[in-house]
């Protein structure tokens, strides 16, 4: 059953997946990723390799090596039971295999080694992830407009993020986000998002450390009535953050998107029965009926009218 688990999750998200290998910088991560497995069993090149095995097989991984890549599958583990989306999955992969293969090339050879490690640091400088640009119910705050915008109607309900585009927790947590607006948007019920890593006023004055040693972004507040009502997550009296997952079902339970979903129903029902009357005239049917019954009653007022005379 561990082993089915992974297997079909990794078949549910296989749609994301293509979708990920058709990208450049995910392509390059899987090259880099396999980088020493490559070289360890192509023919040709791993004849000229060193190697520690009884039997000088160059091109098979000697015991050493095989202890570095178990390692790195432990670490891959621990590390993905806290992962929230694929991407971070897929992050969390590709961060440790490049980390191993630098172990495995200065231990192979410190020629190969170097090389390895100042292609990595090129690839780091030169190419980031890509960003999250599917559909989403978002309005992005500046400096100047969060204040007005959350106090602007008190009857609506605010959650909004606070992130930072260098933070790869917020990344990951973009797509996330999205999906959560796209399914309970709506007039009394709103989604925001404001770049605190930009808007460092922003940061201060709603208290939202913007340090990666603080592990506060990303940041979720829930504002009623220009108000905050509650944040996660949570900070304690050091001023740092209290462990959270930012997982979709989480979200939704803490912060009670169900509940506040269809009261805001309720409130863009009677927010529509407020406009009506102003939006349509009075049934025409009724307007329509009281000429005919003004003719109905006017000939027995005109005979009652003859007849007093």
């Amino acid at each position: 059953m561990a082993l089915l688990t992974p297997l079909f999750a990794f078949l549910y998200h296989l749609p994301q997946v293509y979708k990920w290998l058709l990208k450049p910088y995910y392509v390059a991560s899987l090259f880099m990723s396999v980088a020493f497995l490559a070289v360890r069993k192509t023919p040709g090149i791993c004849d000229h390799l060193a190697t520690q095995r009884e039997d000088g097989n160059s091109c098979d991984f000697d015991w050493r090596e095989v202890e570095i890549l178990m390692f790195l599958s432990a670490i891959v583990m621990m590390k993905n039971r806290r992962a929230i989306t694929v991407e971070q999955h897929v992050g969390n992969i590709i961060l440790f295999s490049k980390v191993a293969n630098v172990i495995l090339f200065f231990r192979l050879d410190i020629r190969m080694g170097l090389l390895y490690l100042t292609l990595c640091i090129v690839f780091l400088m030169t190419c980031k992830p890509p960003l999250y640009m599917g559909p989403e119910y978002i309005k992005y705050f500046s400096d100047k407009t969060i204040d007005d915008e959350l106090d602007r109607d008190s009857r609506v309900t605010w959650i909004v993020e606070f992130f930072a585009n260098w933070s790869p927790e917020c990344q990951s947590f973009a797509s996330v986000y999205a999906d959560l607006s796209l399914k309970y948007n709506c007039a009394g019920l709103k989604f925001g998002k404001v770049d605190i890593g930009r808007y460092g006023e922003v940061s201060k004055r709603y208290k939202v450390s913007a340090s990666p040693l603080s592990k506060q972004l990303p940041s979720l507040v829930l504002f009623q009535g220009g108000k905050e009502v509650m944040r996660r997550p949570q900070v304690d009296k050091k001023g740092r953050a209290v462990s959270w997952g930012f997982t979709e079902e989480n979200i939704i339970r803490e912060f009670n998107l169900n509940e506040l979903y269809q009261k805001s129903k309720k409130f863009n029902k009677a927010k529509g029965d407020k406009v009506t009357p102003s939006q349509f005239p009075p049934v025409l049917e009724e307007e329509e009926e009281e000429p005919e019954q003004q003719e109905a009653d006017s000939p027995g007022q005109e005979a009652e009218t003859k007849k007093d005379k």
